[in-house]
C-alpha cells in the first residue's frame, strides 16, 4: 500500500469520475467500491499504479486549481492524447493545465517542458518559458524550435 493516497471529494459523481479515469489511463482499474445500501459513497481506483479515492461528500466543496494531477508525458502522441480525452467536457486552459468535466485539474505536461526549461543555455530556456506561456496545450516542437532559436 502507498503512504499517501489522494483524496477527491466530488458532489455525487465519485463513481462515474473513477470509471471515467480508468477508461483514459492503461493499467487502471476499480479495486473497491464503498456502498450505503445501492448508493455508492466512495471509490478507490488505481490509474497507471497511483491509488486514489473518490468520495461523495456533496456540494460543500469544489475543486480549485490550487491541486491537480501532473500527468508526465513521454512524447506529443501522449500529450495530444491526454490533452482530449481529460479535456473532453471540461475546459482547456493555460500551459498544459485543464479542467476535467468533473472539475479536477489536471497538468498535461512532456519531460521535454523541464529539459527546455532547465537547459544549460538560459537564454534558450526563456525563450521556450515565454513560448509555453503563449500555450493551451504543450507543443513539443514549438517548444524545441523557440529553445534553439538564434
Amino acid at each position: 500500500m502507498q503512504k499517501i493516497t489522494p483524496f477527491l471529494w466530488y458532489n455525487d459523481k465519485a463513481e462515474e469520475a473513477a470509471k471515467f479515469y480508468c477508461s483514459v489511463f492503461k493499467n487502471s482499474k476499480i479495486i473497491k467500491e464503498n456502498r450505503n445500501g445501492k448508493k455508492v459513497w466512495g471509490v478507490t481506483f488505481r490509474i497507471n499504479g497511483q491509488e486514489l479515492i473518490a468520495f461523495n461528500g456533496g456540494p460543500k466543496f469544489k475543486f480549485t486549481h490550487a491541486i491537480s494531477l501532473f500527468v508526465h508525458c513521454k512524447t506529443q502522441k501522449e500529450v495530444d492524447y491526454y490533452w482530449e480525452k481529460l479535456s473532453k467536457g471540461g475546459k482547456k486552459i493555460q500551459c498544459g493545465w485543464l479542467k476535467d468535466k468533473y472539475g479536477l485539474s489536471w497538468q498535461i505536461i512532456p519531460d521535454a517542458l523541464g529539459e527546455f526549461l532547465g537547459g544549460k543555455n538560459p537564454a534558450g530556456a526563456d525563450r521556450a518559458f515565454q513560448a509555453m506561456m503563449k500555450m493551451d496545450k504543450i507543443d513539443i516542437k514549438a517548444l524545441k524550435k523557440a529553445y534553439n532559436q538564434k
